[in-house]
């Protein structure tokens, strides 16, 4: 139901690594540890051992409210008090990217679910 999902709260992946540039853009570091790609490096092909995705800034925003503690209505609530009008359809486009930052990418988790 729409109470259950906006009652989910998330937490960023322990196993993530993450940059906050000074205007809060955040930029996620996904190590690059996979066997073949060690073995690669071995033998000198420049394999970086980080690929670097940089989120804009509703992203950014969105990505640095999770905490572990906020609800995804707390959260939609933060995004519409800092984007106003900008930011609709609120939840829809929310739930969107949680969901795909979650399921797709695992930079975070549901803690309640």
């Amino acid at each position: 139901s729409n109470d259950e999902v906006l009652a989910l709260i998330y937490k960023i992946n322990g196993d993530i690594d993450f940059v906050v540039d000074g205007q809060q853009i955040v930029t996620i570091l996904k190590k690059q540890n996979h066997w073949i790609q060690r073995m690669f490096r071995k033998i000198k092909v420049n394999i970086p051992e980080y690929k670097r995705v940089t989120l804009d800034e509703y992203a950014s925003y969105v990505f640095l409210q999770i905490d572990g503690i906020k609800t995804v209505e707390a959260i939609g609530q933060k995004l519409e008090e800092k984007y106003g009008e900008a930011s609709h359809p609120l939840y829809e486009r929310l739930l969107l990217f949680l969901n795909h930052i979650d399921v797709n990418e695992h930079y975070i988790g549901t803690i309640n679910h």
